[in-house]
């Protein structure tokens, strides 16, 4: 059986039909950057909305979450203090307390987050500086049947089922734990990318039969 891939994230791969389910919208105007040495980013789309704010951002080391979210740093001139290989907010918490707890950290972050990782950490104050909502779709655009939907955020899984009805010939692959945790209870045949990665779940997704 044949089965066409769909990508709710933002980013457009080969092999899958793209149907983004978020959008952004920046939140700020401004970064007080007053008393800090350090900023943290646990997504590239944090970085892309603070160098539309300000380019003073560049001028600090940066903690980042994955791959994706360093290329961004580095693409946009910043430079990299440490990269996070594990994707998961309450890791990096661990990494922060053992290794820059003396570190004066800004967390530039979205509205939403999944980990509130600056409520146990004194040395992190934070600034919201975009939000993100779901994307309106009619139903022309809903998946084909047998469909395999790729879930890159519990976001994603919220503005999906706003949009659409699930199918019981569908079958979901999230991306990691937290995206796995949000799918509702009726969706009960999925599958886990063996690494939180976007290319992961594609090759998770391929997978299914």
């Amino acid at each position: 059986m044949s089965r066409d891939i769909y990508l709710l994230s933002p980013t457009i791969r080969d092999e899958t039909i793209s149907l983004p389910m978020i959008e952004f919208q920046s939140t700020s105007n401004s970064i007080d950057f007053s008393e800090v040495d350090t900023l943290l980013f646990t997504s590239k789309q944090g970085v892309k909305e603070a160098n539309k704010i300000s380019k003073e951002w560049q001028k600090y080391p940066s903690i980042v979450i994955g791959d994706a979210t360093q290329k961004e740093v580095f693409k946009l001139g910043g430079k990299i203090l440490y990269t996070s290989k594990k994707f998961y907010g309450k890791d990096l918490e661990e990494v922060i307390k053992k290794r820059f707890f003396n570190k004066n950290i800004l967390y530039l972050r979205p509205k939403v987050i999944s980990y509130d990782i600056a409520s146990n950490l004194s040395n992190i104050k934070e600034a919201i500086i975009y939000k993100t909502s779901c994307k309106r779709y009619n139903l022309d655009s809903k998946p084909s049947k047998n469909a395999i939907i790729i879930f890159t955020s519990p976001s994603t899984i919220k503005c999906f089922l706003s949009n659409f009805k699930w199918c019981d010939d569908y079958r979901a692959v999230v991306i990691g734990d937290s995206t796995r945790s949000a799918l509702p209870s009726y969706i009960q045949i999925y599958y886990q990318a063996d690494k939180p990665m976007i290319d992961s779940c594609i090759s998770k997704a391929k997978m299914v039969r």
